[in-house]
């Protein structure tokens, strides 16, 4: 915990009400590359009042990959992504563009919204995958990108199967009315373990000429087989972030599907601390004993 100068840029001010912790942000202080403030899954709420998501990077908006609505491709993402490279969320206030504010639906507050970054990846990944009503999708790993994978192919209209290894996880697939166990033959599988089992496992659970979507991280090298991949002609989609899709910006349509699923805060959101708390919350989200899906701080 570290006394800061409050953000001197101009902008909008946000004033943080709720930050989650990503396996990203873990990773980042286990390697030592967290080199300011992190957190980029933010919510908080402005000074008229307004309770809002904050969309935590800036695409610069020229080139050929942001005039294609491919703004997670620009070369501006990351650079500008707050918690990366940019100091994020995990403070009092942050001020970001307006154009990276986005209001709330009806019914859902900003100590719960942080859910909406996370939540606007898998999105993300549905729609790169090509999900549509009346698939069967498989999911492989149940931490909180492989749960909200699930439940947005399910609000899609898709039947859904997901693997889940611990007890907190399986809890949580059921209150999201998820269906549990071995994915087979299916359309569309993501891969959301980053592990090489579970990449072997979700080759195998797609159909011939299925799709596998790569909606995982890792942050190391893991050693997998194509032949079965090669075999199957299975269609590999990896999926980064988020940008456009059907004219509108995903993590807008993140927040809308958050307001249609309400039961995702209760779901996911296992454990909150105060920002004062920080070192104990790392701790608890990085060691699966703890039960922990997503850990929330609150200023």
């Amino acid at each position: 915990m570290l006394d800061v100068p409050a953000p001197g840029h101009a902008g909008t001010r946000v004033r943080v009400r709720g930050a989650g912790i990503c396996g990203s942000d873990l990773e980042m202080v286990r390697t030592g590359l967290a080199a300011g403030t992190l957190g980029h899954e933010i919510a908080g709420v402005l000074d008229d009042g307004t309770e809002v998501a904050v969309h935590p990077f800036v695409p610069c908006g020229r080139c050929a990959q942001c005039s294609a609505g491919r703004f997670q491709l620009c070369r501006e993402t990351t650079a500008s992504m707050l918690g990366v490279f940019v100091d994020g969320g995990m403070a009092d206030e942050v001020v970001v563009p307006s154009s990276c504010v986005v209001p709330l639906p009806r019914g859902i507050e900003a100590p719960d919204a942080s859910i909406v970054e996370p939540l606007a990846v898998s999105l993300h990944a549905c729609n790169r995958a090509g999900v549509e009503a009346g698939m069967r999708v498989g999911v492989i790993g149940a931490g909180t990108i492989g749960l909200l994978s699930a439940t947005v192919a399910r609000h899609l209209g898709a039947d859904v199967t997901i693997v889940a290894r611990h007890d907190a996880q399986r809890s949580a697939a059921e209150a999201l009315g998820l269906g549990l166990g071995a994915a087979r033959d299916c359309d569309i599988v993501f891969e959301a373990a980053g592990t090489a089992s579970g990449f072997d496992d979700a080759v195998r659970a797609c159909r011939r000429a299925g799709t596998l979507g790569l909606v995982s991280t890792t942050w190391e090298p893991i050693s997998i087989s194509f032949l079965n991949a090669q075999m199957r002609e299975v269609t590999i989609v990896p999926a980064f972030v988020y940008g456009e899709a059907h004219g509108h910006r995903e993590f807008e349509t993140a927040a809308e599907v958050l307001g249609e699923h309400p039961e995702i805060i209760p779901a996911l959101i296992t454990h909150r601390f105060g920002l004062d708390e920080a070192p104990r919350a790392f701790e608890v989200a990085g060691d699966r004993a703890h039960g922990a899906i997503k850990v929330v701080l609150h200023p």
